[in-house]
């Protein structure tokens, strides 16, 4: 298992972090920013990499994962002790837009991240740009995101490790109190709609429990699967159900439930088994 925070042995060689990069986005009309870790030796050496994306949760950027989640450590040290391949992850910002597209096309977050961050990373940077050397994992907003971005494109993602997933069940999702409704989901699903009248085809299509229950069991084994949530955490009982739901469709994966609440302590902790379960996708 990667070191864990406050771990002080021998010193390790570091990558490289380099924040404020951008994509000029056609599809969004707008700059997409992102951040990037590439590993200790990339400056020195010709070879590619794997790559993982990193999604972060509501509210925060392309720099929480650094910032608050000290992410480039736990892969320095992973990497120096051979329990991480070593990988290039990218970090983008995707403001508030659960990493979908909305009901009305106007913002497609989505569609921008498959059709251009993804080639551009593969383009600019020494990836090995295949589904068997990609992975994806984030934390609350961004684990519904790598939930859902690798279950509607299991051709392009081997592994997803998701943290503290926003996981809503059909029926709690219908009583969300309309004040919340309008200030978070509205211009994702569309204003106004208050009970089972959310769960539109839209919902089913872009949030993790319908695709979970409608995509079928062969594509849904595509992808290697890791769900890890605290048991303080509020979005408990989505994530337990998501675990119960696949049990029985027979759909591969781990579960991880362990002492935390949804903050950073929980995610600095543990985000390097999450990257070491996609690492192990990366070998043979």
């Amino acid at each position: 298992m990667p070191a864990q925070p406050g771990w002080t042995g021998t010193p390790v060689a570091t990558g490289s972090v380099r924040e404020g990069l951008a994509l000029e986005s056609d599809i969004l009309g707008e700059d997409v920013h992102f951040s990037i870790y590439l590993p200790p030796d990339y400056e020195q050496s010709s070879r590619r990499y794997p790559a993982v994306y990193l999604l972060h949760g509501y509210s925060d950027d392309e720099t929480a994962w650094v910032q608050f989640g000290e992410v480039n450590a736990t892969l320095d040290r992973g990497i120096a002790a051979r329990e991480l391949p070593p990988m290039i992850v990218v970090m983008p910002d995707a403001k508030v837009t659960w990493y979908i597209n909305t009901h009305d096309g106007q913002t497609r977050w989505e569609d921008m991240f498959i059709q251009e961050l993804i080639p551009h990373i593969d383009a600019s940077y020494r990836t090995r740009a295949k589904k068997e050397f990609r992975g994806i994992s984030g934390l609350s907003m961004g684990g519904h995101g790598s939930l859902v971005l690798a279950m509607k494109h299991p051709d392009l993602f081997a592994a997803c490790a998701a943290f503290s997933a926003a996981v809503y069940l059909p029926e709690d999702f219908a009583q969300l109190d309309d004040a919340r409704y309008a200030r978070t989901w509205a211009t994702i699903f569309g204003e106004g709609l208050a009970g089972e009248a959310r769960l539109t085809d839209h919902w089913r299509q872009n949030m993790v429990y319908g695709l979970a229950q409608d995509l079928p069991v062969e594509t849904l084994r595509q992808v290697r699967w890791y769900i890890d949530c605290g048991d303080d955490d509020f979005l408990y009982a989505g994530n337990s159900q998501l675990h119960i739901l696949w049990r029985q469709r027979e759909v591969p994966h781990e579960y991880r439930i362990r002492d935390g609440a949804h903050n950073w302590t929980y995610w600095r902790t543990w985000i390097g088994q999450g990257l070491q379960f996609i690492g192990d996708s990366f070998h043979r």
